[in-house]
């Protein structure tokens, strides 16, 4: 078995400016007491005013100013955590958070999928670039290994038990997670690495120290499995992000939409599954929340598509406060079908398919303004079609007889001189069973303009041609 190991040494930090639009603006994350709160991380903007993990707030507000403090959120880096687990299940099926800010992944059984583990490794370092988190990745035969090795190395590759232990011996002491109080013992004893640890008989090491020390090193070298707690999907998606500040328009609104739709597509891509309906809740200082509902008619889990149908609907909403807190909320996770393309497609990166064009009318004008058309058994045209609450795709079967795509809603009368006859009529006599009997001679016509259209004169009754549709 081969383990994957994806430290995130940043990763409070990292949560928090993911979820900021002003991501390259001086950060601090402080923790502490009320009396004494310390600078626990700074990003790249702030370290360049001279600031570092350490300082208390005190002296760093005396050295520069124009910096924000933030306190992580628990229950956020928790979400984020979650996140990764079930972005990894995407890679592995045996995924555990057995360590802190840490994620353990099986991957020796998913390289005949991914390919080698170059680029397996490519891959999973370009998609956390895009989630916005920093890390270090390190594999080896065993996972308590893999995870000590990434306190010092990152990008090593380790594929077999004595290289493993190989790069093992030659960690120091303190970066290999054993208790404190033992790595002053062996300290003062004069042992800086672990293979001067390993070359002292190990009944002289249980004798000084407890237990769980060579129970460690045992595990490190891959002769004790480590009980490993596996990762299982939920069954539905729930995020919550807090909001800098309260926030009254629809604009200031996207970045963090944004934000948890990127997260939901993540998510859905792990599970192999598609959403078709999405609650996002938008939570006010006082009063009840305000609910937006993004409905589908079929699975998707594209983020672009899933955040342009959300957007859609999310400008046509009237605010009734300011908006604190978004908390997006999936319940139900159906099986995504993909869209079947052709092979030689001549415009596969412009063209859109029936479905996404449907969704995008409904998110832009409304569920009401976007219908469905069922063809009627009738040879009257305006009895031949009838709208349908939900549109549907794929054509619509109808008569064989050639048919205009657009009917007017009211015949218009066309003088004599602006339109040209071609070909011979069509005499249409129906509708004596329902009281709306016609009897009209129909024409193709074309006018002045170079237009197509379709129309028609009632029989034995003088009067003008009345146009009915045109042609595309």
């Amino acid at each position: 078995m081969l383990w994957a190991c994806i430290v995130l040494p940043q990763l409070a930090l990292d949560t928090v400016l993911r979820d900021r639009d002003d991501a390259h603006a001086p950060l601090v994350l402080i923790t502490g007491p009320l009396q004494r709160r310390v600078l626990q991380a700074v990003n790249p903007a702030a370290a360049r005013l001279g600031l570092r993990a350490g300082q208390s707030l005190t002296a760093a507000r005396a050295l520069a100013e124009g910096f924000t403090c933030v306190e992580a959120d628990p229950a956020r880096i928790e979400q984020v955590q979650q996140l990764l687990a079930a972005w990894a299940y995407g890679y592995s099926a045996q995924v555990s958070l057995h360590y802190p800010r840490a994620l353990l992944l099986e991957v020796g059984s998913s390289l005949q999928l991914f390919g080698p583990w170059s680029v397996l490794q490519a891959r999973m370092r370009e998609q956390l670039d895009a989630m916005g988190l920093r890390q270090r990745i390190v594999l080896a035969s065993s996972p308590a290994a893999a995870r000590m090795l990434a306190n010092v190395h990152d990008g090593l590759a380790l594929t077999c038990q004595e290289h493993t232990r190989a790069a093992l011996a030659l960690l120091p002491i303190d970066r290999i997670g054993l208790p404190q109080d033992a790595v002053q013992a062996f300290s003062r004893m004069g042992l800086r690495r672990l293979d001067q640890v390993l070359a002292l008989p190990r009944s002289a090491l249980a004798r000084r120290f407890a237990a769980s020390v060579q129970l460690h090193l045992d595990q490190l070298l891959g002769l004790r499995s480590v009980p490993l707690a596996f990762y299982q999907p939920p069954e539905r998606f729930e995020s919550r992000l807090e909001l800098n500040f309260d926030v009254e328009s629809h604009q200031a609104l996207l970045f963090p939409v944004r934000r948890l739709i990127n997260d939901l597509a993540v998510f859905l891509a792990a599970r192999d599954s598609g959403v078709q309906r999405l609650d996002l809740h938008l939570e006010h200082a006082d009063g009840a929340s305000t609910l937006l509902k993004v409905g589908l008619l079929s699975a998707e889990r594209e983020a672009a598509l899933l955040f342009e149908l959300t957007r859609g609907r999310l400008e046509a909403l009237q605010l009734p406060a300011p908006v604190r807190t978004l908390r997006l909320r999936v319940d139900d996770l159906p099986a995504f079908v993909p869209t079947h393309h052709s092979l030689f497609d001549a415009r596969p990166a412009q063209s859109h398919s029936w479905d996404q064009l449907r969704e995008r009318l409904r998110a832009r004008l409304g569920d009401a303004a976007v219908k469905g058309l069922s063809a009627q058994a009738d040879h009257r045209p305006e009895q031949a079609w009838r709208a349908l609450a939900s549109p549907v795709g794929g054509p619509v079967a109808g008569a064989v007889a050639m048919r205009p795509g657009w009917l007017l809603a009211e015949p218009q009368a066309l003088p004599p001189s602006t339109f040209t006859l071609l070909g011979q009529a069509e005499r249409i006599e129906s509708g004596w069973w329902d009281g709306g009997d016609v009897r009209r001679d129909y024409f193709r016509i074309e006018t002045r303009d170079g237009l197509r259209g379709w129309a028609y004169q009632d029989l034995g009754q003088p009067g003008p041609v009345w146009l009915q549709g045109w042609f595309a």
